[in-house]
């Protein structure tokens, strides 16, 4: 422990008696005035000008012989030998490191001759530093045991001055500090925003390892100036004024870092000393010097050293341990951050579970920085491989909390973690759960879990066999990169919970990029033209060719990818020149080889859908792109391969790849569209020849099903590509009935003949609605919805100068047919998991498509009644949507769709009423009464800004008044309305009132009610009691529904069960040909709206 500088204290304060003038020179004032103040400084500029200080930076004692033990007394008489300015300790934070280490060395030959004015300059200093804008006053202490200078010790306020205070002890000194309590609230140096508070810190911490380091060697070891500093930044630390604990303890830590600093040095100095000795001692007794020797054995004493530790020990006790659960974030921040530091220096006393343990336990503070600061301490331990065996009961306690913070929600958190636990510090079994990370969301997660990959898996492989010798390179390489991929493919198949090639091409792509562009050595490996490479089973080769198509498409796209996040968005010059290299290398090697793969896998549809996507990623400036015979060769088994599957994922993969070889400009454009238009050419002349025959739907299987293929591959194509040239709707059309139409050629006027078309279209899917097929009918709903959509958005873009517009409306016939479709949707008809959620993934669509007619109007807004009516019913599985619908209806005309939804809430309260009357059997379509109130105050509630909306709910409680009380005439049979009971829904739209709407209302209401005898007291009145609390804001103690309804009792439907048959054979063959048949024929109108950029599916609101 320090010892108790009492007696020095006595005789100091003595001698100042002698010299004083007054009986009170015991105290010492530091005035820090507006001028000087740390609040001041922060107006200063950042380009630290030294300021010029007259006299001391004390106050000037009254008498002259104290006045010149100041420090500028001790200063001034160095002025003109060294030229530097006298400032403040303060100031010199402002001056950078030279300037401080001169002003430092003044202050310590000032602290030699005059030890209590220097230590009021440093005590000054750190009340500055804390932004205290006041005065600090000082007086001596005898002894720290007496309980009267304890009592002293307080932290209060004076309101009625306008002052606080904090009286403290800093051994020998009792410091009193007062400052004006306006200025509390004001930003400290450490905490302001900017430059100016990274550098202050910066320099704050500077100071502090200087002023150790220049004292290390004197004034440290004297038993005074570190007793009172600490005791100086151990009582600050603990103020609950946020300024002076923020500013005292990251002092204190600092200092505690700089006495670490010291005690290594005094540990370098003692082992050279006893280094020397064992020297001095081998010698003979001629060469031995006995006097060297005995001050070499008086210079090895660890006496400092334990002096040191001492100091580091109460700092630690005083200051971190009550700071490290600091209420602040940045103090506990600072306390993880140097204690790190501290086991990393000082291991021989820091690094043991008696310290680690806090680490451990600040893992879990709620506050991303601070964990951080934990991991970011322990990368630095575990990166130093003569610490581990210290570490192995650390590791064993959290190593459960260090692999779930892998999951932390701080992405930072995460990826340090990542890469802490990537040095040897867990087991087997607990890397394959961390290897799982490279599927992960986060891209620099999962790119750090990519580099464990590589190092665990990858890297290590070496060539099996050394028979080859270092003459045949190329050979050892291949046989390298082989069992590189060998393993891939084995970690890729044993992850059977994810099946996203291109997130683990892209995770690798940083640290295995050489590994993943090594495509020679991917197709010859395909190919199997090395003997080295025995043959790969049937899922290796598949696996193996989604991975080399991955890497072309992160080669020619970059890590952009759906989902993925934290991809830097702007590319350097020097990665768009490598992708541009990428681009040409792999053209001019697939150019060549991608025939031969796809004339090997031709059979394997799988392998066929990867290969057929990388014709995408060519570059057309490549010079083999001039090589037509090259390109001809491609797309001649690019056709081959389509003659033998007709699936929807090769037929995709195939248009894309077309569309991308027939782009303009490219070097092969010409050569890819003929072959194009050939190959097009020939499936119309093929349909053709199929539909001579006018029974086409009842043709052979054979037949039926060829015309199925065909109608595939076009309707592939007619995504992508203009097939307007081959007349694809007049061929089709007459599938879509089982009439031929008659007529002559359609009129020359273009809005002429696409209405025709467009009414044409409709009137077939209207009657395809009642198919007897499920897809059929869903094929025709689509294809409606998206082509009304689209007709809609086309009158809005339509160009009045070039002819009419495109009028259509669609029947009200129609539109009772589509609402009557769509209210089936709300039911499934599927047990199984698997399908139940394909089957409501689809019927998401469909009402996403029914909303998007409301919102572009082309059916009117109150169609939408129907839909919102179930919002709560079914707001797991259609919520999202029918919310999206009413936010954009409201935003094309606010007041409309708040009577729409007054008219969903009538709805369903009259068909309630209609069906307690009646007494019949349960209807879906019937809500309970507190459902009905339930969806109301849902509804409310997307009423968030009262004053935009002010018009829409006072016109819901207009329109609810009106529907209870019109036609109303009281008579004794009937002494209520019918609907009286509304009024309670109507209730839940009453919080949304502004209050001079409420007054508004409320005579309305009274009007209504004014010319009926209305007993409040009566039960059936009672909804109206409820309505009218709720518009003048009183609380009723109860709930007026229970008066006027209950919830009805549950009914099982009485349903005989519906066998349906199985289309079998020819039968569901031609279902599907007329599903295929409807999505051309939508695709053909949408090709003849040339003024419409809308495609199909983005027509649809976008289902969640």
């Amino acid at each position: 422990m320090i010892p108790d500088p009492s007696a020095a204290a006595a005789s100091r304060l003595s001698e100042q008696k002698k010299n004083s003038c007054d009986g009170e020179n015991s105290t010492g004032a530091i005035s820090h005035s507006g001028d000087e103040s740390g609040n001041e400084n922060r107006r200063k500029s950042v380009r630290r000008r030294k300021r010029p200080h007259d006299g001391s930076e004390n106050v000037k004692r009254t008498n002259t012989k104290a006045s010149c033990s100041s420090v500028s007394r001790a200063r001034g008489s160095h002025r003109k030998q060294r030229h530097v300015e006298a400032v403040t300790l303060f100031e010199v934070v402002t001056m950078g490191r030279s300037a401080m280490q001169e002003v430092i060395d003044d202050w310590i030959e000032a602290y030699v001759m005059d030890r209590d004015s220097s230590l009021l300059d440093l005590i000054s200093f750190f009340i500055q530093c804390s932004g205290c804008k006041g005065v600090v006053t000082a007086e001596m202490c005898q002894t720290k045991e007496n309980s009267d200078v304890m009592s002293k010790m307080v932290e209060k306020l004076d309101e009625i001055a306008g002052l606080q205070y904090k009286k403290f002890l800093a051994f020998p000194w009792i410091l009193t500090v007062t400052w004006p309590m306006d200025t509390d609230s004001v930003e400290y140096p450490l905490i302001q925003s900017g430059p100016y508070g990274r550098w202050f810190h910066s320099e704050f911490c500077d100071f502090v390892s200087v002023l150790v380091a220049q004292c290390q060697h004197s004034v440290i070891f004297d038993s005074y100036l570190m007793n009172t500093l600490i005791s100086l930044l151990t009582e600050l630390s603990n103020s609950y004024i946020r300024a002076f604990r923020h500013t005292c303890t990251l002092a204190a830590l600092k200092l505690l870092s700089s006495l670490v600093g010291v005690a290594l040095s005094l540990s370098v100095g003692i082992e050279n000393n006893q280094k020397l000795y064992k020297v001095q001692k081998t010698k003979n007794m001629r060469q031995r010097s006995t006097p060297q020797l005995e001050r070499i054995q008086k210079t090895i004493t660890e006496e400092k050293r334990a002096e040191i530790e001492s100091m580091m020990d109460i700092i630690f006790k005083g200051v971190f341990l009550k700071r490290y659960r600091d209420v602040l974030p940045e103090i506990r921040s600072l306390c993880m951050e140097e204690l790190g530091l501290w086991m990393k220096l000082y291991n021989l006393v820091f690094l043991n579970d008696s310290y680690l343990k806090y680490m451990g336990w600040m893992m879990n503070d709620k506050i991303p920085d601070v964990r951080l600061k934990c991991v970011l301490a322990l990368q630095d331990l575990y990166g130093d491989a003569q610490l581990l065996p210290k570490l192995d009961l650390f590791m064993s306690r959290f190593k459960d909390r260090l692999i779930s913070m892998t999951l932390d929600k701080d992405n930072e958190v995460a990826v340090q973690t990542m890469k802490l636990l990537s040095d040897d510090a867990l087991s087997s079994d607990d890397y394959r759960q961390l290897l799982q990370f490279v599927y992960s969301s986060q891209r620099p997660l999962a790119v750090t879990a990519g580099e464990l990959l590589y190092s665990r898996l990858l890297n290590p492989l070496s060539p099996e066999s050394e028979a080859l010798g270092e003459s045949n390179a190329e050979e050892v390489h291949k046989q390298q990169t082989y069992a590189r991929l060998k393993a891939l493919l084995k970690f890729y198949q044993e992850s059977e919970l994810h099946q996203h090639v291109v997130y683990l091409v892209d995770s690798l792509w940083d640290c295995a990029g050489v590994l993943l562009k090594d495509w020679p050595t991917f197709t010859s490996i395909l190919l199997q033209n090395s003997s080295y490479t025995p043959g790969l089973a049937r899922s290796e080769e598949a696996v193996l060719v989604e991975i080399m198509v991955a890497s072309v498409r992160q080669a020619s796209e970059g890590p952009a990818l759906v989902g993925r996040t934290g991809v830097k968005k702007v590319m350097s010059a020097r990665e768009k020149k490598q992708q541009t290299d990428d681009c040409a290398k792999l053209t001019e090697h697939f150019l060549v080889v991608l025939p031969k793969l796809l004339s090997k896998f031709s059979h394997s549809w799988d392998i066929v859908v990867s290969l057929m996507k990388i014709p995408q990623y060519f570059n057309p400036e490549c010079p083999e792109a001039e090589n037509t015979q090259v390109v001809s060769s491609l797309l001649a088994e690019v056709g081959a391969v389509l003659e033998l599957h007709s699936g929807p994922d090769v037929l995709e993969a195939a248009a894309r790849s077309y569309l991308s070889l027939c782009a303009d400009g490219a070097s092969w454009c010409s050569v890819a569209q003929t072959a194009r238009d050939s190959m097009i050419q020939q499936w119309v002349d093929k349909l053709k020849v199929l539909l001579e025959d006018s029974d086409s739907f009842s043709a052979d299987e054979e037949k039926t099903g060829e015309i199925l293929t065909t109608l595939r591959k076009l309707r592939a194509f007619h995504n992508c590509h203009d097939l307007s040239q081959w007349s694809l709707f007049e061929l089709l059309s007459p599938l879509l009935s089982i009439e031929s139409v008659q007529g002559g050629p359609p009129p020359q006027e273009k809005a002429v003949v696409q209405r025709l078309q467009l009414r044409l279209f409709c009137e077939r899917c209207h009657h395809c609605l009642t198919h007897s097929d499920h897809s059929v009918r869903q094929q025709a709903f689509l294809g409606i919805c998206d082509v009304l959509t689209a007709h809609s958005y086309q009158l809005q873009v339509w160009d009045p100068t070039s002819c009419g517009p495109l009028l259509y409306t669609p029947s009200p016939k129609l539109q009772r047919a589509l609402l009557t479709f769509i209210e089936a949707t709300w039911y499934s008809e599927n047990s199984e998991v698997e399908m139940k959620l394909e089957d409501l993934h689809k019927r998401r669509n469909l009402l996403a498509a029914y909303c998007k007619l409301i919102v572009h109007g082309v059916l009117e807004m109150s169609m939408a009644a129907e839909v919102f009516m179930y919002y709560m019913k079914y707001y797991n599985d259609f919520g999202d949507i029918i919310k999206e619908t009413m936010y954009r209806t409201r935003q094309i005309d606010k007041i409309e769709s708040a009577r729409t939804l007054v008219l969903c809430l009538q709805q369903l309260f009259t068909r309630l009423r209609r069906e307690q009357e009646s007494g019949g059997g349960a209807h879906p379509g019937v809500q309970t009464f507190t459902s009905i109130k339930e969806l109301a105050r849902r509804f409310a509630l997307t009423f968030g800004d009262l004053v935009k909306f002010r018009e829409c709910v006072v016109t819901i409680h207009r329109s609810g008044i009106e529907f209870v009380f019109q036609g109303f005439n009281q008579m004794p049979e009937t002494p209520t309305p019918l609907y009286l009971s509304y009024l309670t829904i109507l209730s839940e739209f009453s919080s949304k009132l502004l209050k001079p709407d409420k007054k508004t209302v409320l005579c309305y209401l009274q009007k209504h009610t004014a010319e009926h005898i209305v007993n409040l007291r009566e039960e059936s009145w009672q909804p109206l009691v409820y309505y009218r609390a709720s518009l003048l804001a009183v609380a009723e103690g109860e709930d007026a529904a229970s008066y006027v309804s209950s919830d009805r009792k549950p009914h099982p439907p009485n349903r005989s069960p519906f066998s349906r048959q199985k289309l079998e054979g020819t039968a569901r063959k031609l279902s599907q040909a007329l599903s295929y048949v409807l999505i051309i024929a939508k695709s053909v109108l949408f090709v003849t709206l040339q003024e419409i950029n809308l495609p199909a599916r983005s027509a649809r609101l976008s289902p969640k």
